[in-house]
């Protein structure tokens, strides 16, 4: 056990202090562009829903990926295990009240990722392919002219996304599939690096590992196929789920909201630290879910094709909002009100059952209070290995195309490929602490130099947003950006946008 513990140890000592430095980063800089953009989320609010699903009648072609599809790709990156099991966890660590922290740093976060994803779009770049391509990465290389440091982003989005973030979709599919069979299987233990794992473990490890590997060696564009309706079906179904269990006992709803306030605000919050690990573990869980400000989101909206980056902008913004300030909410309060009464105190440290119960076993439990009774194990099972394995598609695409920005070389990409299958199999065995430990380190870390390098692009984004509302002020329904607005046009080499690349081709229209 020496060994293991050491790293959990390490992981831990470092996640803690880290995340010291990534809160004022990501903070800061939220109430700062919050400001800046006199309140956009707020105040654009429905400037940004007409733009985001009036999309839906985007033309589209080939090597045409629409403002919509943009967006339907985020939320499905977006909306998965951190929406489930992350809330849970959050709650745990934190009490009810930081599902409150949540929807405050939601908000704040909704302005940095305005920022982020206009950026994203002034810097991307059109390759042999025909797609844009875009994130940290490229507005690195094309904004701040830094090649070398757009390598090391490049590497840190890699190492972020491919590795960690990967490890802790791997890690709660496989926690709530053990929850599922438990009793099933004779278990015995084996040890692994000084860790005691059940063999129960160890076969769902192999098998969820084995599925990773069929994906990234071989099907993952036929997957990846099928992930872009089922994975908004999927969330669709959670949402209907969650809701159908809020209202069969909807006089409770108040009840609970009171809960989450007074946590917040009460008098336990103010004790032993309250407030503090209330505060960070808002912060650490509503981040992992929406990711605003620490740059994965950017890769994928730099592919769309706009007139205008403002319009991804204020797309993503939105994409923040419904992911945490509704999806979020609605576990939390299926959570809530479904074991306050097994958990009254929700002190669950002091009872021992932090690691246990932290994710998806304590959704588990919540589901099984209710009329699904025996089946939420399975029921949740089910959509946790979905949203994971749609996750580990959006994190393996990102990590390929950063490390085609590396290189164009095929061994690294085996070694990715490889790389991602071990550390799928070794997150499924890890206890839930070390992975959400490892995954919020490295988060902490791509918001710490994500937000870095913003800080020196961001009055960009604001010069783009003025033009954006000038021309709408001046009635052009759909503005056109002309990068010379900008007080320099060094790295910009996709605007303004030639026809083709924001209406599509007629060859493979639909």
């Amino acid at each position: 056990m020496a060994f293991y513990d050491g790293i959990s140890s390490v992981v831990d000592f470092a996640d803690t202090w880290v995340w010291y430095a990534a809160f004022v980063f990501l903070v800061g800089f939220g109430i700062f562009a919050t400001i800046k953009a006199k309140g956009i989320q707020l105040t654009r609010l429905a400037d940004a829903c007409k733009v985001a699903f009036t999309g839906i009648r985007e033309k589209k072609g080939k090597h045409v990926i629409s403002s919509f599809q943009a967006f339907c790709v985020s939320m499905g990156a977006r909306i998965g295990v951190g929406n489930i099991a992350g809330v849970a966890t959050a709650i745990v660590m934190g009490g009810p009240g930081a599902v409150f922290w949540m929807w405050i740093f939601a908000v704040i976060g909704a302005a940095t990722s305005f920022v982020e994803n206009t950026i994203a779009q002034i810097y991307k770049e059109k390759k042999g392919d025909g797609y844009f391509h875009g994130g940290p990465a490229y507005y690195v290389k094309n904004g701040l002219g830094k090649p070398k440091f757009a390598i090391f982003m490049a590497i840190l989005i890699i190492v972020t996304y491919g590795l960690c973030f990967v490890g802790v979709q791997a890690n709660q599919a496989s926690a709530s599939i053990q929850t599922a069979v438990a009793g099933l299987i004779n278990e015995t233990t084996v040890s692994i690096a000084g860790a005691e794992v059940g063999n129960t473990t160890l076969i769902i490890a192999g098998i969820l590992a084995l599925l990773a590997g069929i994906i990234v060696f071989g099907g993952i564009r036929r997957v990846a196929r099928v992930s872009t309706w089922l994975v908004p079906a999927m969330a669709i179904l959670w949402m209907v789920l969650g809701i159908i269990l809020i209202l069969v006992n909807f006089t409770q709803v108040s009840a609970v909201i009171e809960t989450i306030f007074s946590y917040a605000f009460g008098a336990q919050a103010f004790v032993g630290g309250g407030l503090g690990a209330m505060i960070m573990w808002g912060l650490k869980r509503g981040v992992f879910s929406n990711e605003a400000g620490i740059g994965s989101i950017p890769n994928v909206s730099a592919s769309a094709h706009v007139k205008h980056p403002v319009k991804q902008g204020l797309i993503q913004m939105i994409g923040v909002l419904i992911d945490t300030v509704v999806v979020c909410t609605v576990t939390a309060i299926v959570v809530i009100m479904y074991t306050n009464i097994a958990y009254p105190a929700y002190d669950f440290a002091a009872q021992g059952l932090a690691d246990s119960l932290a994710g998806s076993p304590l959704v588990s439990e919540a589901l099984s209070a209710t009329f699904l009774g025996a089946a939420a194990p399975y029921i949740l099972a089910f959509f946790l290995l979905v949203f994971a394995f749609s996750s580990l598609i959006s994190y393996y695409s990102m990590s390929e195309s950063n490390v085609k920005f590396i290189t164009q070389k095929k061994w690294p990409l085996t070694l990715l490929r490889i790389v991602i299958i071990a550390m799928v199999f070794f997150s499924s065995i890890w206890s839930m602490t070390l992975a959400w430990n490892l995954a919020d380190l490295f988060q902490a870390l791509m918001g710490i130099f994500n937000i870095g390098i913003i800080v020196f692009l961001a009055k960009h984004a604001w010069t783009a947003l003025t033009d954006y509302f000038n021309q709408k002020a001046d009635g052009v329904e759909e503005p056109v950006f002309d990068p010379k607005v900008l007080s320099s046009q060094k790295g910009v080499t996709c605007w303004p946008p030639k026809e083709e690349d924001v209406s599509g081709s007629n060859e493979g229209m639909k």
